[in-house]
């Protein structure tokens, strides 16, 4: 049985948009947004698992979707998911302390 070549990435709410205008738009908009993005990078450098850190850089560093990191590392698109899922809450869950 062929593996299944299609997957939607299903979060792709505002807090997804929100991550990737804080680490893609030009850091010198704003003195806020500069220290969000250095928290945030620094939370995926020195808090998540290599797998989570590799995926979280390609999802939003490098613009690919879950399909082509799943080829890339070769794992399902489910794994993907969710070890971004599993980076995205841990991140969240540290971020909230600096942003309270």
């Amino acid at each position: 049985m062929p593996r299944r070549e299609s997957y939607s990435d299903t979060f792709t709410g505002q807090a997804d948009k929100n991550i990737r205008q804080i680490l893609c738009e030009d850091p010198d908009e704003e003195d806020n947004r500069q220290r969000l993005r250095r928290i945030l990078l620094n939370v995926i450098k020195n808090e998540l698992t290599p797998r989570q850190k590799e995926i979280i850089m390609l999802y939003y560093f490098k613009n690919m979707d879950i399909v082509q990191i799943g080829k890339m590392l070769g794992i399902t698109p489910q794994a993907v998911s969710a070890a971004m899922a599993r980076g995205r809450l841990r991140m969240y869950r540290i971020l909230k302390y600096y942003l309270i």
